[in-house]
């Protein structure tokens, strides 16, 4: 017998997920759904698979799984399209919401067009974690582990990766990231991601892998920005990884505390209220199709 699951892929600045609304559906084993439905010459074609379920504690709850079916915590450009189907979709009517995640619960903030439907969300992605041993990344495997064993925060700390030293500094939005800083004259766009990407990914100093900004720093409100993701390889944008990135520019001294994050598919305003020690991050959610997966059953 053929079975079908409907789904809706979104994306958000060119971060692109499939979604299934699990209020009516139910997808069994989700991680292998989401290889599944990564693919994009045998599947969907997205960065992973995000189920939209009910919650006890919030209006919904997000889980999201890496194209390598690998579960996430937490997605910065996921979660903007999650708010953007619930009021689209009408299981909310309010503009503000909260959502379940494996970080914690997130609030947003919907803001509908003149056609009734979201098209930007502000999303409290709460505070910055940044003492070692919560991202995590294990002093033990950087260049100056002797000094760093009573330190709070890993600010341009040096690792070695592939024979190169870096200059990285550690934050977690829910999420392990290790942002890197790249001179002005280096072609941020011919960097070769594909190549420094899985060894950062795999290092040894982050022992739930990590995602990697490169970061070129234009002024102090306006930042360049590729991103590896654990899991995902590159993707065209990381709503985290522009969070982390910001307030790791913010320690180094190289931005002010509101800056534009400039990405591959886009822009995204970031914010980190040093008062509240939250950082917020606004941006666009769009929706591109609809339609019905016939699931693979198995040999």
């Amino acid at each position: 017998m053929e079975r079908f699951m409907k789904f809706t892929k979104m994306q958000g600045i060119g971060n692109d997920y499939v979604y299934v609304n699990c209020f009516e559906e139910h997808v069994e084993d989700p991680a292998r759904v989401a290889q599944l439905v990564s693919e994009r010459h045998f599947g969907i074609g997205s960065d992973g698979l995000i189920l939209i379920c009910p919650s006890k504690v919030a209006d919904c709850r997000m889980r999201m799984f890496n194209e390598d079916g690998s579960e996430g915590s937490m997605c910065g450009n996921g979660i903007r399209c999650v708010g953007k189907y619930v009021y689209d979709n009408g299981l909310t009517d309010k503009t503000e919401i909260t959502v379940e995640t494996l970080s914690g619960i997130k609030i947003l903030q919907l803001y509908p067009g003149s056609d009734g439907k979201v098209k930007t969300v502000k999303v409290n992605m709460g505070a910055p974690i940044l003492q070692p041993e919560q991202i995590p990344a294990d002093i033990h495997a950087f260049k100056n582990a002797e000094a760093l064993k009573n330190v709070d925060k890993l600010v341009a700390q040096p690792i070695s990766v592939d024979g190169k030293d870096y200059e990285v500094t550690c934050v977690s939005m829910g999420n392990p990231h290790a942002i890197v800083y790249l001179d002005k004259n280096v072609d941020l766009k011919a960097f070769e991601l594909e190549k420094i990407g899985p060894m950062f990914e795999n290092h040894p100093a982050f022992p739930d892998r990590v995602n990697t900004e490169f970061i070129q720093v234009c002024d102090s409100e306006n930042l360049n920005m590729r991103v590896w993701e654990r899991g995902s390889g590159e993707t065209f944008a990381c709503g985290t990884g522009a969070c982390a990135s910001l307030v790791a520019t913010v320690l180094n001294g190289l931005c002010d505390d509101t800056a534009t994050l400039h990405l591959l598919g886009g822009d995204l305003k970031i914010t980190w209220d040093k008062k509240e020690n939250t950082v917020y991050m606004e941006g666009p959610a769009e929706t591109v199709f609809t339609g019905e997966w016939q699931l693979k059953e198995e040999n």
